[in-house]
């Protein structure tokens, strides 16, 4: 067996296993350096950034293109119909942009798509086992699970190389995943991490939008004096832990800064950015009263006090929201109904409050899905759906279920890209796949990180060897899709 391969008997047990060791290590790892300095290399030149901040609005569980962003031919459910001729269950409806169809069901986001760049051609690689966690993990950090390091989650790159927009507001928040109980948490953990940078790099996780506000105040009960105390006690129990030994003194001290900073927080005016209850009565109906809907207008008043990196999910969870394994057609029509506003108003409130242009909206999934092929063609990858193979008879059966890497959309906005305009295309007929400038994940983040003036080649030594930005620095931004 490879180093890097997963045994066939139980992939899920196996990735965790790896994953586990690699987090192990990351713990004992020393301080990061960045590769080059003060070493006889040269550091690569940033960029120039277009945007001082990053919004990525996460579609997990698989976001099928062809009933969102990406409308093929449609056939309503009838008994009978050959699952062969199923490609969209929703019809197209047009947008703000000449010429650019999107599903039925994405109405407020259609009245925006002249602010976007549309990618019809994302990419992702079959990675033998198609697992949510697996192919989550690779795109939230560039590299394919599992590794020997613990890798960084790309929110921690923008904190780690940009550092903080404004040094009171945490540099990455992660809002709407919840990290406990549902089925891959420990999965899940693996990627949401700042992994060797450090825990002053990783994201402060707010599960609950709604309840944001009580993560900025001390624990009900404890005084900031008693805060401050608790600090003081857990400082000494790290000078006094007989295992420090396991601990490298970077990964305690990066402890030690991250409560610092939490500390900091409590007391500061931006606090009051997490309280959704300070937000007039109007806009927070105009938003919407779901999980994700209120995690969008949180995302919007922590950028405009400062944060760098917000992550917003709909909230990965296994066979429930995008992870349309049965009832497919009804469940994407209740997500359509979850996203379509919030999502169109949070960049109506960017635009009109001047943040837009200097803001990077990222609307993206893990992959999209397929009626019949999993992973892509000549995939040997697991089927995992529950769809028949030959007519539908059923309902439930309508809609697309199975995991496609073949061609996926992400959509674009603000941040220095295009308006109005769609990159690549995928077939018209089945196999769905990218036909033309596909795009690979490797490729898509040197994007998203040229627009925010992080050089893809940027890179840390760790185990005295370079890891990089994207996958071996060899990410490519799509230029394309700047204005």
């Amino acid at each position: 067996m490879k180093p890097f391969d997963l045994d066939p008997s139980n992939p899920r047990r196996d990735f965790l296993k790896k994953l586990s060791a690699a987090g192990l290590a990351a713990l004992m790892s020393p301080e990061p350096r960045l590769f080059g300095a003060g070493a006889g290399g040269e550091t690569p030149d940033a960029p120039r950034a277009r945007a001082d901040a990053c919004i990525l609005l996460w579609m997990g569980g698989g976001m099928a293109a062809p009933e969102t962003f990406d409308p093929k031919r449609y056939s309503p459910f009838e008994k009978g119909l050959p699952v062969s001729k199923m490609l969209s269950t929703f019809p197209a409806i047009d947008t703000a942009v000449d010429g650019l169809r999107i599903c039925q069901g994405l109405e407020q986001v259609a009245k925006v798509m002249d602010r976007a760049t549309l990618i019809r051609s994302a990419v992702q690689p079959d990675l033998g086992s198609i697992l949510h966690s697996r192919h989550q993990y690779h795109w939230h950090t560039g590299y394919v699970p599992p590794q020997t390091v613990a890798c960084p989650h790309i929110g921690a790159w923008m904190a780690r190389v940009l550092g903080p927009r404004n040094p009171v507001m945490p540099a990455f928040i992660n809002i709407g995943q919840r990290l406990e109980g549902n089925g891959e948490s420990e999965e899940l953990k693996a990627f949401t991490t700042a992994g060797f940078f450090g825990n002053e790099f990783g994201p402060m996780n707010l599960p609950d939008p709604a309840a944001a506000a009580s993560a900025v105040q001390p624990p009900p009960g404890m005084t900031p004096g008693r805060f401050a105390d608790r600090y003081r006690f857990y400082r000494q129990l790290i000078d006094r832990n007989p295992h420090r030994e396991y601990l490298s003194d970077h990964q305690q001290e990066s402890m030690l800064r991250a409560m610092d900073n939490a500390q900091r927080l409590l007391g500061s005016k931006e606090s009051a950015a997490f309280d959704l209850s300070l937000e007039p009565k109007e806009s927070r109906d105009a938003y919407g009263d779901t999980h994700f809907a209120k995690g969008c207008l949180l995302a919007r008043r922590l950028v405009e006090n400062g944060a760098r990196f917000v992550e917003v999910t709909t909230e990965y969870v296994p066979f429930f929201h995008w992870d349309t394994h049965a009832d497919g057609h009804s469940t994407v029509d209740r997500m359509h109904h979850e996203i379509d506003g919030p999502i169109a108003r949070l960049i109506r409130d960017l635009e009109s409050r001047g943040l837009l242009d200097r803001t990077l909206v990222v609307l993206s999934s893990e992959f999209s899905r397929d009626a019949l092929i999993e992973g892509v063609p000549g995939s040997k990858a697991t089927d995992q759906a529950t769809a028949p193979s030959e007519t539908l008879q059923e309902a439930k059966h309508y809609g697309l279920h199975r995991h496609f890497t073949g061609g996926t959309s992400v959509v674009l906005f603000g941040g220095g890209m295009k308006r109005g305009y769609v990159h690549g295309a995928t077939a018209d007929e089945r196999p769905l796949v990218a036909v033309k400038n596909p795009v690979s994940i490797r490729d898509l983040h040197a994007t998203i990180f040229n627009a925010m003036g992080v050089s893809p080649k940027t890179a840390f030594n760790i185990e005295q060897r370079p890891f990089y930005a994207t996958e071996d620095g060899k990410g490519v931004p799509v230029d394309a899709v700047f204005a």
